[in-house]
């Protein structure tokens, strides 16, 4: 069992999972607002492991991911700091990145450093679940980390079904098939959507969280009627101000919450 599974044994609602890119706005702020979001009424924090080409993300977020990566961060830099601080992290981290990041770092050399510096999770959107299930599911299993899956609106329900048996952790719900930071709100699609999920043979006992879209009170607040809560990236990192971190981040939560 890992901090996931913790927090959601310990809380089903209303769950405030923020994102944010590693090395942005610079190439210490990681660790600096991690220990500003887990004074807050925040919940779960994702970080984004900067990427030349974030397939799934809208402009706020690449254009975090070019700063950051311009600023120097990557991989092992971003597990350096976190082991710095690993000891003071008292909530759950998952870390989001792409395959090819996992792969040339190596599978399960990333995979025992997660397990060293307690992140809780791993969202890699391009890895395709039956090869995940082939070569990965065990090694995710030894080294107690979760692989987080995504749904959207075109999955089949069926696959949506065997999606939410395979993941580990919680199941992450896109709200649209748009790219991150592109919904202005939610409409009826988002809503049918939502309500098809809710209703369907989803496997009861893995929690969701809805993300793409969700960036002010509403959306967080529709997000929780729907689901377990809600996962907000670029509306947060586009509220960040280098100048004044703390001011900004706690502006933006108490908005939210």
């Amino acid at each position: 069992m890992n901090r996931i599974h913790d927090l959601f044994k310990k809380k089903n609602k209303k769950i405030l999972c923020i994102y944010f890119t590693a090395g942005y706005p610079n190439i210490d702020s990681t660790i600096k607002i991690v220990k500003i979001l887990q004074k807050l009424p925040v919940d779960l924090i994702e970080i984004g492991i900067p990427y030349s080409d974030p397939l799934a993300d809208g402009m706020i977020i690449q254009n975090s991911n070019k700063i950051s990566l311009k600023n120097g961060m990557n991989i092992s830099y971003l597990f350096s700091e976190i082991e710095k601080f690993k000891e003071h992290i008292t909530i759950p981290v998952v870390l989001m990145g792409y395959y090819n990041q996992f792969y040339k770092f190596g599978e399960e050399k990333f995979l025992k450093i997660c397990k060293k510096l307690n992140i809780s999770g791993l969202i890699l959107p391009d890895l395709p679940v039956e090869y995940f299930i082939k070569k990965y599911r065990d090694l995710f299993k030894k080294y107690s980390v979760s692989m987080i899956f995504l749904v959207t609106p075109k999955t089949d329900l069926n696959r949506a079904i065997f999606l939410s048996k395979i993941s580990n952790g919680f199941l992450y719900l896109v709200s649209s098939n748009s790219i991150t930071g592109e919904i202005d709100c939610f409409g009826k699609e988002q809503i049918s959507f939502f309500n098809k999920i809710k209703k369907s043979y989803i496997n009861k006992n893995i929690p969701i969280l809805i993300g793409f879209g969700i960036k002010d009170k509403n959306t967080f607040e529709l997000s929780c009627k729907y689901a377990n809560g809600g996962i907000i990236g670029s509306s947060f990192i586009q509220s960040l101000d280098a100048n004044n971190l703390e001011s900004s981040i706690k502006k933006y939560i108490t908005s939210i919450i």
